[in-house]
């Protein structure tokens, strides 16, 4: 089984067959409740496009790297060719362009960072920390 194929087979678990660090993001009403955790904790969301050799890449380092407690941060996965809806109500709710790959910090319901592309990197995220 294949990096992507253990990310949205179903089963959350990465390529080393560990569990997944991360929730799956697959409906408009996940929204809100990453609005409400991130009045205590902050949220990340990562997008990404299954077709994308750069959104892999970018997915593949960012997991690689993310070790972040679940007590300290929260990270969401967004498959973009599934979800694009999710994706426009994300640009308008938190004022932010589409991109992809992307990550976006939700904080107070608010995105407080957000990077795309090579940008991303994992270790941005422990200001939020």
């Amino acid at each position: 089984m294949g990096f992507l194929d253990s990310l949205f087979g179903g089963k959350e678990v990465n390529e080393n067959g560990q569990e997944a660090k991360f929730f799956t993001l697959a409906a408009l009403s996940q929204l809100d409740e990453i609005d409400a955790v991130s009045e205590t904790k902050p949220v990340v969301i990562f997008k990404h496009s299954t077709r994308c050799s750069i959104s892999r890449f970018a997915l593949k380092q960012f997991d690689a790297a993310f070790s972040y407690p679940e007590d300290k941060i929260d990270w969401y996965l967004l498959d973009l060719l599934n979800h694009r809806d999710i994706s426009n109500e994300m640009a308008h709710r938190y004022n932010v362009q589409h991109q992809s790959p992307q990550i976006l910090v939700i904080k107070n319901g608010k995105a407080v960072y957000h990077d795309s592309h090579d940008g991303i990197d994992a270790n941005d995220l422990k200001q939020f920390v």
